[in-house]
């Protein structure tokens, strides 16, 4: 077992880092209040080649694997973009899974050299209002008619659809009472977001605001046989490639708010001073990060043990559900404490929030009259995937 990061995986980081801390607060603060898509973020990831991360060298990527793109979300979510940052790219990198891992030829050739250079924008459509998580029981419906297949059915809380070209779109081609297996019977397309038999529309939300969320309203869209993924009726299988890849990186991106919320937190608690001393050498400020630190830390090796799984190809479902579960938890712990600290302005606190900075060390001052030894745990652990 190896804890250190390969040469590559620190490159990967460190490019990434210098890269997204070009983007600062104003421009997120900006794009969120404007619901702006943020695109020269994106395109300045995209340029670097950072968007083919894990797609395959001959379709012009990098090969990595999923425990690489969780290092470049991690990054992207502590430059403080957040969510709105991680979301405007993460669905280029798992969203594109399946069809790397079951797209036929053509397919991958027409669109993942795309993917990588950033001019194919994609969106992830699987949820459903009358099934959220409970994949099996969604109700859109392609009919096989000849060389094309006739779809009719909703989807919900879709991300980026406004800018996307395609969708990676999963229906039913036999109803659920009709198939042995609650999983059988669903087939996964990869077709354009065709706006005239498509009405997209945009979510009202609290926050992420730069990147959309909507509703897709599907009827009589018509998708060619060659835009289906892998076999029919077996899509929840491909879907997966998707899902696990997701849950994975998103845990990753909670990881990156969390440490950065704590960044800001030490940083403020060094340089507000009452009574003549720091706040940050108060143990009622101290212990809560502290404990902030050991359950981030503890979530990210749950996180690296599942994209190991994942790059080996081994089983990774329970350890990406419990990944993601873990490190939203100790990233909204984290945050949420960074935010409860006393005395703290309102323009930090939006600051803290937000996230900015990279995270590099935690250290609150020494003092004589401090009653604790200061808080210093230094730079987080890290790991490789690579046996």
């Amino acid at each position: 077992m190896d804890f250190e990061l390969t040469e590559d995986q620190a490159t990967i980081r460190d490019a990434v880092r210098d890269l997204a801390g070009k983007f600062d607060d104003q421009y997120w603060r900006e794009h969120d209040r404007d619901h702006a898509f943020p695109t020269e973020f994106y395109d300045t990831l995209a340029t670097g080649g950072w968007l083919g991360i894990t797609t395959p060298e001959e379709y012009g990527g990098h090969g990595f694997g999923i425990t690489e793109a969780s290092i470049i979300l991690e990054e992207v979510a502590r430059s403080g973009g957040g969510m709105n940052a991680a979301s405007a790219i993460h669905l280029s990198i798992f969203g594109m899974h399946p069809v790397i891992k079951h797209g036929s030829e053509e397919l991958k050739r027409a669109t993942l050299p795309r993917i990588v250079d950033g001019s194919l924008h994609v969106c992830f459509g699987v949820t459903e209002p009358g099934a959220g998580l409970d994949t099996t029981r969604i109700t859109t419906f392609a009919k096989r008619e000849g060389d094309r297949y006739r779809v009719n059915g909703r989807k919900v809380w879709i991300s980026k659809a406004q800018e996307s070209e395609k969708v990676l779109l999963l229906t039913r081609t036999s109803k659920i009472e009709d198939v042995a297996k609650k999983t059988d019977g669903m087939t996964l397309f990869l077709t354009d977001l065709d706006r005239s038999k498509i009405d997209i529309r945009a979510i009202p939300k609290m926050g992420r605001n730069a990147v959309s969320s909507n509703e897709l309203f599907i009827d009589d869209l018509m998708v060619p046989v060659g835009d289906r993924i892998g076999e029919e009726g077996k899509g929840f299988t491909y879907i997966l490639d998707g899902l696990n890849p997701e849950r994975m990186l998103i845990a990753a991106e909670a990881l990156g708010l969390g440490r950065v919320a704590l960044d800001r937190a030490v940083r403020y608690g060094n340089q507000r001073e009452v009574f003549g001393r720091p706040i940050g050498m108060n143990q009622g400020l101290q212990f809560p990060l502290a404990d902030s630190l050991a359950r981030l830390d503890a979530a990210e090796l749950t996180l690296r043990k599942a994209t190991w799984l994942y790059d080996q190809g081994k089983p990774c479902g329970r350890e990406a559900n419990t990944a993601k579960y873990l490190c939203a938890d100790a990233g909204f712990e984290a945050a949420d404490r960074a935010l409860q600290r006393p005395t703290a302005p309102p323009m930090a606190r939006r600051a803290s929030a937000r996230t900015s900075a990279d995270v590099s060390s935690i250290q609150f001052p020494r003092s004589s009259t401090s009653t604790s030894a200061p808080l210093s745990p230094g730079s987080p652990p890290s790991w490789s995937a690579r046996s």
